[in-house]
């Protein structure tokens, strides 16, 4: 068996992984890449509308500020955030863009003078200033007071990953295509790299590394209608989980993104509703205003996703074929701004609907579109439990989504946790990593893999992978998604526990050495249920609605009993996830549980909430400016590398000298 010794192994090609590698790269150490694509066919490439980041450069974004950012982060987690990491995230995204636009990203930039925009279904006039002509410009995004959002037209992802990869090219950083890592490797509670199965060979291997980072985006697949790319089934979170050290954080909090066209379930970016675009119904009325008068379609996302699914039950959706769906109308953007800023949107609407959105209108349905749930992490990006493993991007939670991420803040996370993930990797190489794996730990976790796909082959079994995986998607779709119910949660962990059992007994007829999607289909369908039943649990036990996860029979948000972060790991031989809770501490929060700002405003606050509200109010009151408040509520900078501590620079805030 081959064996490939590295520094660090980055487990994942897109834009995490690739800026947590170019992080480790440029501190003197050896990344090594795992990617199942290309990097540049990685799922980053699909995000369309843009990135978050404070620059405040244009007129809708003028007096745009960390806080700002911070506090529409924190309200659309539905206080399910790290206050800490949200606050080091909002600090660094600036940087990343710039560092971006260095690295080659054409960001869309301001033209100065009057341009003519779309607010609330009608055209307005916005000026922009001189002094921000050139510079990066932002449309807006839902759940933010500010237009933040950064873009290059509908292709962001698409143009951040190719920078970002060239960028990795040019670091000379090696990057190991069709190879998938099917378990960690650790011992004496350490991660020591990963056995990997070469996905054109069917060679197993080992990569021994003295650090280990997880960026293998989302678990989408594990529902029957996703936004998310093919290859995006979470295996990289289930090897964590597997190890049964590991743990996982918010499995149950699933984001439903609102406009999935129908019925492929393909993104229509939310940028269509940021630049104007309007949510309507079967008699082409627009119903978001009905539902909340003030943010109306800019709403956060899970917040829409719910109000679309109760219009389309109090029976306004349109009949179709396939079932009913809403309408999204764009055409009032025009021919050039669509040809223009959402052209991708365009070609999808063309090549999957056979319609021009500039002048027909988009069949959409709310789809599933992210996980906030994943490896829990600390600040630093590495998991607690199992000792050298980081994780970023959407397989980790880091944890600054909470319960409900808001859009373009995952574009910005990618590109952020990978520069601060990357740097805590150099540091730990640099202080305490080392390879310390005995051969004896190394063999008998490769014979455990080896058993495992040889056990696909056994005479007497009679199950067929694709089955169960289509089974599991059917079971987490009807019964795990974006309203759920008690009975049919517990039906739904039943049905599961039952297709793990039944996963047990898989057969694989294909004995090819090399190519094999039936094998992978096998191995995978097992690990894909582990991560499902972690969802179905931890939606069953947590009573109460916060954010994307809505129990319509415990339909308010509780502070006093479920303000805590849901843990789930997997016990070795155990048939079925264990739940854990790591409570939130209001009183350290810089922003204690309140409303929102859309959604219902009712819920049981915690005790401890009045008592910190009123510290935070005579803080606000006292304190010079809002960067001596910020430190006396909730200090955070010794918590980021070094090299991101610096302040922001905004053309209406000046830096001190």
């Amino acid at each position: 068996m081959q064996t490939i010794v590295t520094d660090a192994l980055i487990i994942g090609g897109g834009l995490a992984g690739l800026r947590a590698a170019i992080g480790v790269k440029r501190r003197g150490f050896t990344p090594l890449i795992l990617s199942l694509v290309p990097p540049k066919r990685s799922h980053s490439a699909a995000a369309q509308g843009g990135m978050q980041a404070s620059l405040g450069n244009s007129a809708k974004g003028w007096g745009d500020n960390e806080d700002v950012h911070f506090a529409d982060t924190i309200r659309g987690s539905d206080w399910g955030a790290d206050q800490v990491v949200a606050r080091m995230f909002v600090h660094t995204a600036p940087k990343a863009v710039r560092e971006l636009a260095a690295w080659g990203v054409p960001w869309n930039r301001v033209q100065k003078g009057d341009h003519k925009s779309v607010i609330n279904g009608e055209e307005v006039t916005i000026t922009e200033r001189d002094e921000s002509h050139g510079l990066i410009t932002a449309r807006n995004f839902g759940g933010t007071a500010k237009w933040r959002t950064n873009y290059v037209a509908d292709g962001t992802g698409h143009s951040m990953l190719y920078t970002m990869s060239n960028q990795a090219i040019a670091e000379g950083i090696e990057v190991h295509e069709r190879m998938e890592a099917i378990a960690l490797l650790h011992d004496n509670g350490r991660c020591q790299g990963a056995i990997v199965r070469n996905l054109i060979t069917g060679e197993l291997m080992v990569y021994l590394a003295k650090v280990t980072c997880i960026a293998t985006g989302g678990f989408g697949r594990i529902y029957r209608v996703s936004t998310n790319a093919v290859i995006n089934q979470g295996i990289g979170t289930a090897i964590a989980l597997e190890t049964g050290i590991a743990k996982l954080g918010n499995m149950e909090a699933v984001q439903f993104h609102p406009t999935g066209i129908f019925p492929a379930g393909i993104l229509v970016t939310e940028g269509c509703r940021g630049d104007g675009g309007l949510l309507l119904d079967a008699k082409e009325h627009r119903f978001m205003p009905d539902y909340e008068p003030e943010k109306r379609e800019l709403a956060s996302r899970d917040v829409v996703s719910r109000w679309m699914e109760t219009h389309i039950r109090n029976g306004h959706g349109v009949q179709s074929r396939f079932g009913e769906h809403l309408w999204l109308d764009i055409r009032l953007l025009g021919k050039k701004h669509i040809n223009s800023k959402l052209r991708e949107v365009k070609e999808i609407c063309q090549y999957f609907l056979g319609v021009d959105p500039t002048e027909s209108l988009i069949p959409v349905r709310p789809a599933q579109h992210y996980s906030m749930g994943g490896i829990r992490t600390d600040y630093r990006g590495e998991s607690p439990t199992l000792k050298g493993l980081f994780a970023a991007g959407e397989a980790a939670c880091w944890d600054m989504h909470g319960f409900n991420r808001l859009g373009g803040n995952s574009v910005a996370e990618t590109v952020v946790a990978g520069m601060i993930v990357g740097e805590f990797m150099a540091d730990s190489l640099t202080t305490e990593a080392t390879l310390a794996i005995s051969s004896t730990a190394i063999d008998s976790q490769v014979n455990e893999v080896r058993d495992e796909l040889a056990s696909f082959q056994r005479s007497e079994n009679n199950e067929n992978a694709w089955q169960i995986i289509e089974a599991m998607q059917s079971v987490m779709t009807d019964k795990v998604g974006i309203f759920r119910h008690g009975e049919q949660l517990a039906e739904a962990v039943t049905e599961l526990q039952s297709l793990y059992e039944r996963a047990g007994r898989i057969k694989v007829s294909d004995t090819s050495r090399g190519v094999n999607p039936e094998l992978c289909a096998a191995y995978r369908a097992k690990k894909m249920l582990k991560l499902s039943l972690c969802v179905a649990s931890g939606a069953l036990a947590r009573e109460e609605s916060r954010g994307a996860h809505s129990r319509e029979d415990f339909p308010l948000r509780d502070d006093k009993h479920w303000l805590k972060r849901t843990l789930s790991s997997w016990p070795t031989d155990a048939s079925s996830p264990s739940i854990d809770y790591e409570p939130l501490d209001v009183k350290a929060m810089e922003l204690p549980p309140g409303w929102r700002g859309y959604g219902g405003k009712e819920r049981i606050d915690h005790p401890d909430t009045p008592a910190r509200q009123a510290e935070v109010d005579n803080v606000q009151a006292s304190a010079e400016d809002r960067f001596a408040k910020q430190q006396q509520l909730m200090p955070f900078t010794e918590c980021l590398p070094a090299p991101f501590r610096g302040r922001n620079g905004r053309l209406s805030e000046e830096l001190e000298s």
